[in-house]
């Protein structure tokens, strides 16, 4: 079985980008004791190569990166990169309940609901592989005023898809996996890993 190590220790990702790799088994980087990478960068991709790289070297295993986040029109793309740890950038506590309730007071009278959810993946074969692979992918939708449902993590319970306006949160993992950023992006990828890296 083809394997690669995924640099985050969020268990619920791995989860869902190894249901979305079937046939690879995906390790979690904290399996082997690597700690996160710095993410310093503005752009998703920067961070996401930063972050394949820093596990690929640690473990001496092909490695698969993910940068994600939640871009909002009416604020101007935020919180973007810095949507795990929106609300304690303003010294609030870095979890998902906070930035949730950051979100709720940004977008308080604002009639432009349009988001997106932004996903960058990268592989690379090794730490300095000059031929890293590259998917990306983005799920419209619109930010609600309000939590709806308890599953996903993240945003998911504020936000909507566009075209069904059902929130992400009362998804199913199946019909999330077949429409999510992660799910595009890892369309993108998987197509390059089968004709760049020969994976079938």
């Amino acid at each position: 079985m083809r394997e690669l190590v995924l640099a985050s220790g969020n268990a619920k990702k791995r989860a869902e980008l190894e249901a979305l790799l079937p046939g690879v088994r995906v390790y979690s980087q904290t399996e082997f004791g690597v700690a996160d990478a710095e993410e310093p960068f503005g752009t998703f991709l920067e961070n996401a190569l930063t972050k394949a790289r820093h596990a690929a070297r640690c473990t001496g295993r092909p490695a698969l990166a993910d940068d994600s986040g939640l871009c909002v029109e009416a604020l101007g793309g935020a919180p973007g990169v810095q949507s795990a740890r929106w609300a304690s950038l303003a010294g609030g506590a870095r979890s998902d309940a906070a930035n949730n309730q950051k979100l709720i007071e940004q977008m308080r009278g604002q009639t432009n609901r349009n988001a997106q959810f932004v996903c960058v993946l990268v592989a690379v074969r090794h730490a300095e592989d000059p031929q890293p692979l590259v998917g990306m992918g983005a799920w419209p939708l619109i930010v609600l005023d309000a939590a709806d449902g308890e599953g996903g993590f993240g945003y998911d319970p504020l936000v909507a898809a566009a075209d069904s306006g059902v929130s992400v949160a009362r998804m199913g993992a199946d019909l999330k996996n077949e429409n999510s950023h992660r799910a595009r992006a890892m369309r993108a990828l998987k197509e390059q890993l089968t004709n760049v890296w020969g994976w079938r």
